[in-house]
């Protein structure tokens, strides 16, 4: 098994139209997710290939039974929004009903994890995650108009009627699946980020920053095989996503190929996505350590 940081540093990006079919090697030298979205990152020509990457192995660590050739999906955005109170899918008898919204994914994804409703408990929605294949009885998937950005990675909505499922993934479906999926999927996709720069930028940016580049990404290869729900782990990443930012916006983008370059500049609103959420993850975890009466000055960030 190769070392992803060797890997890293040695791969050529497929510049290719079918990337999800010319990985395929990649992706069964990694059975560790983290360093597959790494080694998968790498081996994109744009950021959109390489969220892809890095979502779908985010996926694999929440329902590690699945293959690393499915493109798997977590739905749980309803019209409401995706607070546990806002999921009225139902999951009754193995069967599902209802709909989701914003798929990452969409008619692209061969898997679906399903966050659904099974009752309540004390006043709260009682909460499962169920398997499921795209092309199941009753299950239906509208395309959503594509982004500004990213705009390789369609959305789509998923119409779910008496939809039969595959397996209920074991535990509750809000602390162990919905809650820590964030942090899971922040680790992966900005592991494949960096990797996808290191490889795209290695003969135009000096050894210092991919150096840099470097070293962010062995940050967070490392908190990628913590706990994802640790609050030392939310506040480390807090400090490694800064830092990855930080060095993103100081990189000098001139001697890359004009192609990506373009898409680059087009898609780095992707690394902003989901920032109020982790702001909120940062000020918990301080709260969680009992240390949140420290003075902030980076609270405004």
């Amino acid at each position: 098994m190769p070392k992803p940081l060797d890997f890293v540093l040695k791969q050529r990006p497929h510049e290719v139209s079918d990337w999800w079919a010319a990985s395929k090697a990649t992706r069964h030298q990694f059975p560790s997710s983290i360093d597959r979205a790494a080694a998968l990152g790498s081996t994109a020509d744009r950021l959109g290939h390489a969220f892809l990457g890095g979502y779908t192995s985010a996926i694999t660590a929440l329902d590690p039974t699945l293959s690393p050739d499915e493109l798997g999906a977590l739905c749980a955005t309803e019209s409401g929004g995706g607070h546990p109170r806002a999921i009225l899918t139902t999951l009754e008898n193995n069967r599902l009903n209802g709909t989701k919204h914003f798929v990452s994914g969409g008619t692209l994804a061969t898997v679906l994890l399903i966050v659904a409703k099974t009752g309540e408990k004390n006043g709260r929605p009682e909460l499962r995650v169920a398997r499921v294949r795209a092309h199941a009885p009753g299950l239906k998937a509208e395309q959503g108009a594509a982004l500004d950005f990213v705009p390789e990675i369609p959305h789509a909505a998923i119409t779910l009627t008496d939809t039969p499922v595959e397996a209920v993934l074991e535990g509750d479906g809000y602390e162990r699946y919905l809650k820590p999926f964030r942090t899971i999927e922040d680790l992966h996709v900005f592991a494949a980020i960096l990797s996808c720069l290191i490889a795209n930028g290695r003969a135009a940016f000096p050894r210092a920053a991919t150096e840099q580049l470097l070293g962010v990404l062995s940050a967070i290869l490392s908190l990628g095989r913590e706990d994802p729900s640790s609050p030392s782990v939310h506040l480390a990443l807090a400090g490694v996503l800064t830092t990855s930012r930080a060095l993103i916006d100081s990189l000098d983008l001139s001697g890359l190929r004009p192609d990506f370059r373009a898409r680059f500049e087009r898609d780095k609103p992707l690394l902003q996505i989901a920032q109020r959420v982790r702001e909120q993850r940062r000020v918990k975890a301080w709260e969680a350590l009992g240390l949140s009466h420290q003075v902030d000055p980076g609270s405004e960030r």
